[in-house]
């Protein structure tokens, strides 16, 4: 383990934290709030991210990155079942 890995996990883990209220928000609000074209390039992007702190053997950004990423597709899937 690098101090990079867990710098980074950390990081990530702040945006999973701020993402969790938008999560529950949505589902609360019965809204998708972020556009979908936002929410759906982002997703793509944390799981490119992802597979790239995978092939450097970055175990906690790995997972960190994913659930990220799927929290965000959470986002796109309330942006097109609530449709605005």
């Amino acid at each position: 383990m690098v101090w990079q890995d867990i710098l980074i996990a950390i990081a990530n883990l702040m945006f999973v934290y701020s993402l969790a209220y938008q999560i529950y928000k949505g589902f609360k609000d019965k809204k998708g709030y972020i556009a979908l074209q936002t929410s759906l390039l982002t997703t793509l992007g944390l799981f490119a991210i992802a597979f790239a702190f995978f092939t450097l053997n970055f175990l906690f950004s790995t997972i960190v990155a994913s659930i990220n990423g799927i929290m965000w597709f959470i986002l796109f899937i309330q942006g097109l079942v609530y449709k605005n």
